[in-house]
C-alpha cells in the first residue's frame, strides 16, 4: 500500500537486518526506537511488535510527544493499560489502538444501515469468528488465551454494534480442535459467548480455531423491523450450477487477506486524525473496556456461572 499523506522514516526491529531489508526500499532507515523518537521529524509511531511490548512503546512515544498507532491489544493486564492511559493523558498525544475489523468495508455498511434505523430497534447481534487453521502452539502459549488473542476481536465488534456496554458476560469454552492446545498451552480452542445490555439487548459470539473451509467471518445484525448481515468475502463471485449441486469460492484463506482493506482504511483514519487534530476513532479507552470483557469471559468460562460488569 502506497500512500502520499506520510512518509516512512525509520523501521525498528529487534534483528536489525530485518528492519533494514524492510526499511532501504521504502526509503526508510533502520533504527533502534530511541533514536526513532528523539527525531523531531517524526511525527506519529506505528507499533505492531509483539503484545508485551505494546504498552511499554507507547508510554515511551506519548513521552516524547508523538502521536501513536499501536495494534490490539494494548496490553494483557489492566494495571500496564491504565498506566499507558495515564502516559497518553498526561502526554496530550493521540493514540489509536487497532481493532480493524470495525474498519472491513462490509461491516462498516451494515454499522451504517444500522444506525440510520434499517431494522428498527436492534435486539440481537451475532458474530461468528473461526480461523482456518490452529496457530503455533508456541504462539499459543504466548498469546494470554483464545479470549485475550482471538475473541477479543469480537468483543469490540459487539461493543460497536450494540451501542450499549455490555452488563453481563456468559462464556462457555472447550478443546475440540486439537488436546495439545489444553496440553501445550493450557488454553482452549473453541468457544461460545452471550452478552446481554442493561436495556437487554443481546449478542453471541462463536469462536473456534479451525474452519476447513477458510477464514469464516460473518456478523448479522436482528431488530424488530428486520435483519443485516455481512456474510464471507470470497476471492470470487464466481458460481458453478451443474445437476448434482452449485458451488463457489471458499472464503478466504486467512486474515491478511480478508482485511486487507481494513487495514488500509485504519491507517486513513489515524493519518487523518493526525492531520486535522482530531481525536483517534478508537481510543486506548476502548482497548481498556474490550480488555475487561475478555477477563470476564476467562473467568465465565472458568466457573460456569454468568458474570456482571462492574
Amino acid at each position: 500500500m502506497r500512500r502520499d499523506d506520510a512518509k516512512l522514516v525509520y523501521v525498528v526491529d529487534t534483528k536489525p537486518e530485518v528492519a533494514r531489508a524492510l526499511a532501504e526500499p521504502l526509503g526508510a532507515k533502520q533504527a533502534d526506537a530511541e533514536t526513532a523518537l528523539r527525531d523531531a521529524n517524526v511525527d506519529a509511531v506505528l507499533i505492531a511488535t509483539s503484545t508485551g511490548s505494546h504498552a511499554d512503546l507507547s508510554i515511551a512515544a506519548a513521552k516524547a510527544g508523538k502521536a501513536i498507532f499501536c495494534e490490539k491489544p494494548v496490553d494483557l493486564t489492566l494495571p500496564k493499560v491504565e498506566a499507558c492511559i495515564k502516559a497518553v493523558r498526561k502526554a496530550r498525544v493521540p493514540m489509536f489502538v487497532g481493532f480493524n475489523r470495525r474498519f472491513d468495508p462490509c461491516f462498516r455498511e451494515v454499522k451504517r444501515r444500522l444506525d440510520a434505523g434499517a431494522v428498527g430497534k436492534l435486539e440481537q447481534v451475532i458474530i461468528t469468528n473461526r480461523d482456518p487453521g490452529l496457530p503455533e502452539l508456541r504462539f499459543l502459549a504466548s498469546s494470554g488465551g483464545l479470549f485475550l488473542d482471538f475473541t477479543i476481536h469480537d468483543f469490540d465488534m459487539a461493543r460497536w454494534l450494540l451501542g450499549e456496554e455490555p452488563v453481563e458476560v456468559f462464556a462457555r469454552g472447550a478443546v475440540l480442535v486439537d488436546p495439545r492446545v489444553k496440553s501445550a498451552a493450557n488454553d482452549i480452542d473453541t468457544a461460545m459467548v452471550l452478552l446481554r445490555t442493561r436495556s437487554g439487548r443481546m449478542a453471541s459470539i462463536m469462536n473456534s480455531r479451525r474452519a476447513v473451509y477458510g477464514y469464516d467471518q460473518r456478523i448479522e445484525v436482528f431488530g424488530d423491523k428486520g435483519m443485516l448481515r455481512a456474510e464471507n468475502l470470497t476471492p470470487t463471485t464466481v458460481e458453478r450450477f451443474g445437476g448434482e449441486a452449485s458451488c463457489h469460492d471458499n472464503p478466504w484463506p486467512n486474515f491478511q487477506t480478508r482485511y486487507a482493506a481494513a487495514y488500509a482504511a485504519e491507517l486513513t483514519s489515524f493519518i487523518a486524525s493526525v492531520e486535522r487534530g482530531k481525536p483517534a476513532a478508537v481510543p486506548p479507552e476502548d482497548s481498556r473496556r474490550v480488555l475487561l470483557l475478555c477477563e470476564a469471559a476467562a473467568k465465565s468460562a472458568r466457573t460456569g456461572q454468568p458474570v456482571r460488569m462492574k
